[in-house]
């Protein structure tokens, strides 16, 4: 059975399946992880880091592609 991994998202606390991506946590959680120019929520589409529509905040880093990130203990994610 995987372990479960504690992460913070838009500043609250979520666990999620040791190997789960950030942006399956983000959906996972009800959130979106952006929103666009037109106010459009928007999510992973290619889901291999190539339409950059999965970005988010990841441990005060800015506009990192979620579709790419294994969810680590402790990681703060904030959607933008």
């Amino acid at each position: 059975m995987p372990e479960r991994v504690a992460l913070t998202i838009n500043g609250k606390r979520y666990e999620a399946l040791e190997g789960t991506t950030v942006a399956a946590a983000i959906m996972n959680a009800g959130a979106t992880c952006r929103t666009s120019v037109a106010q459009q929520a928007r999510g992973p589409l290619c889901g291999m880091g190539i339409c950059f529509e999965c970005r988010a905040t990841v441990n005060g880093k800015p506009h990192q592609r979620t579709c790419q990130m294994i969810c680590e203990n402790g990681m703060e994610v904030e959607t933008q």
